[in-house]
């Protein structure tokens, strides 16, 4: 055997290991991005606004947040499971421009309504303003969990709004 045939070898083995290179698509040939994209900012499909038993629950939550949409905070969306208030107000934020500033957004996930509420990344002290039950639907920072719904649930979200709503009137932002 040529002592060229055991380098043959290798590297037909090292292409097999090597990882494939991804193919680029061209910025023209990728898809423009979906009506429910453009109108709520959200960049992914909502996952199940189809599920019955999470509907009343969207309903009642659009229902609280609509007031809300006035002066510089535009609603988006509002059908298909997602809503997003926006202040389209251009503020600066620790030094930086802005464009526009979330204020709330609800959104039907898999098995739960996500209630969004982006004061609280504004002041750290609004967690301390939310009851306790409130407080043990909140996953992370500002994702509230909403799985049932009831009166105390219904009067702790609509405190949290209005207290929010303040927050960002104080800072400007609408």
């Amino acid at each position: 055997m040529p002592a060229s045939q055991p380098v043959k070898k290798a590297a037909k083995k090292a292409a097999k290991k090597a990882v494939p290179q991804k193919k680029v698509t061209p910025a023209a040939a990728t898809p423009a991005a979906s009506a429910s994209e453009k109108s709520t900012g959200i960049k992914y499909a909502d996952k199940s606004a189809g599920q019955p038993q999470l509907n009343p629950i969207f309903e009642e939550l659009k229902a609280l947040v609509i007031p809300y949409a006035k002066g510089t905070i535009a609603l988006r969306g509002g059908s298909g499971g997602q809503l997003t208030l926006v202040s389209e107000k251009e503020v600066i934020v620790d030094g930086r421009k802005k464009p526009e500033m979330y204020f709330v957004a609800v959104l039907v996930q898999k098995g739960y309504v996500g209630f969004y509420f982006m004061p609280v990344y504004t002041e750290e002290e609004q967690k301390a303003l939310f009851a306790p039950e409130l407080l043990q639907l909140l996953k992370g920072k500002s994702c509230f969990h909403i799985k049932r719904w009831d009166a105390t649930l219904k009067k702790q979200i609509k405190e949290a709004l209005k207290k929010g709503y303040e927050v960002y009137k104080e800072k400007g932002w609408v």
